[in-house]
């Protein structure tokens, strides 16, 4: 059985490389049929100018397997300066290499509701929204990313707000943990999915371009590198540019980057760069976050600026516009909210502890993942995304 449905607009892809919009959203998208794919891994990127769902002839076969194969090799799983930035932020001048200084304390079973996920340096536990430093080297062209989704992976896993030490955990709704759908070629989502630290997008600030106000959430993070990630890693990544995504009326944007030790890294330094090197990416990319919730029976999300992804100054300029704000918050300048400021680090923040002062915290525990609900695996068809 196979799951069809309609979407509420096509997204088309201009010479220049910008996303825009030729014709106007409908109203809903409708669910017509679906298909359990019995936990395959496609490859996840769609020929973007395929005009309908209809049969293609076999010279766009061709081009398709052409390009998938050209993608596949980048996005195998195989072990294997820039634009003027402003100055740093007071907060922190930390060195090049973090990576090995962070480990990861597992408590409970992955795909549970207990499941959390801490960080901790030299043995303590840490906040990775507060504690992490955003920049990895003095000139801040290298920033710290947490991954919280590794690639190819459906769990929704997020760092959580509102627990003590913000621990990555994933999303709840409804009392049952969050899954993202398969929408066909993709299966789950296209990168290593996580956020910047030391980052906050203010819901009180209504953004001046996109004309709504932030998610309440660290920066996201979308990293396009070779190498598929854990959660709760630290990458050492450089940024390529930014999209705007709109949901549900607020701005989340979403960070392009790479890992700095990933073999194109060198050949990736603007926006422009990711579409020469890893052709359709970008198409897929916005297609995914346009469509992903459509199985769920959501509206198709929007994009501000007709879906263009904007060059590394424009989101080097957001992610210092949400590092400003994060120091806002973490100094008490901001009011919290629901969101959990404790730190151990910040020396401006009335919300800094010591770390004799936290509850204790469950050791590093290797359970067993619990199974997942063989329907997560389902791919949804959505008529004419690839368009």
């Amino acid at each position: 059985m196979h799951t069809f449905i309609r979407p509420s607009t096509r997204v088309a892809l201009s010479e220049a490389g910008v996303f825009s919009r030729p014709s106007p959203p409908r109203k809903s998208a409708q669910v017509l049929h679906h298909l359990d794919h019995n936990r395959q891994l496609p490859i996840c990127f769609a020929n973007c100018s395929t005009p309908s769902p209809t049969l293609a002839s076999s010279t766009s076969v061709n081009k398709i397997s052409s390009r998938t194969e050209q993608i596949a090799r980048h996005f195998s799983s195989s072990k294997s300066p820039s634009n003027h930035i402003p100055p740093p932020l007071p907060s922190s001048h930390p060195p090049a290499n973090m990576s090995s200084q962070y480990k990861t304390r597992k408590v409970g079973a992955p795909n549970t509701l207990e499941h959390r996920i801490y960080i901790e340096k030299d043995g303590v536990p840490v906040s990775p929204f507060h504690d992490i430093p955003l920049y990895a080297n003095q000139d801040q062209t290298v920033l710290n990313m947490v991954v919280e989704i590794p690639r190819w992976t459906n769990g929704k896993m997020e760092i959580s707000k509102e627990e003590l030490l913000n621990p990555i955990k994933q999303d709840v709704k409804k009392g049952k943990l969050r899954f993202v759908r398969n929408c066909f070629p993709h299966k789950g989502y296209l990168w290593n999915y996580g956020a910047f630290p030391q980052t906050w997008e203010d819901p009180n600030v209504i953004h001046p371009e996109t004309k709504a106000k932030g998610d309440n959430d660290p920066l996201d993070v979308c990293e396009i590198g070779e190498l598929v990630g854990y959660p709760g890693q630290v990458k050492q990544v450089k940024i390529l540019g930014v999209m705007a995504l709109l949901d549900e009326e607020e701005t989340d944007w979403k960070v392009i980057v790479i890992d700095v030790n990933d073999p194109l890294a060198p050949k990736l330094n603007d926006v422009e760069d990711v579409e020469r090197h890893l052709p359709g990416l970008l198409r897929a990319t916005n297609e995914w976050f346009r469509i992903y919730k459509i199985p769920d029976g959501k509206p198709e999300n929007q994009f501000a600026f007709t879906g263009e992804c904007k060059n590394k100054k424009y989101a080097t300029d957001i992610v210092r516009e949400c590092a400003e704000a994060w120091e806002k918050l973490i100094t008490g300048k901001t009011q919290p909210g629901d969101v959990s400021t404790t730190n151990l680090t910040v020396k401006q923040s009335p919300a800094r502890v010591d770390p004799n002062q936290l509850p204790p915290i469950p050791q590093n525990e290797n359970v067993t993942p619990a199974p997942i609900d063989p329907s997560i695996d389902k791919w949804f068809f959505i008529s004419g995304a690839a368009a």
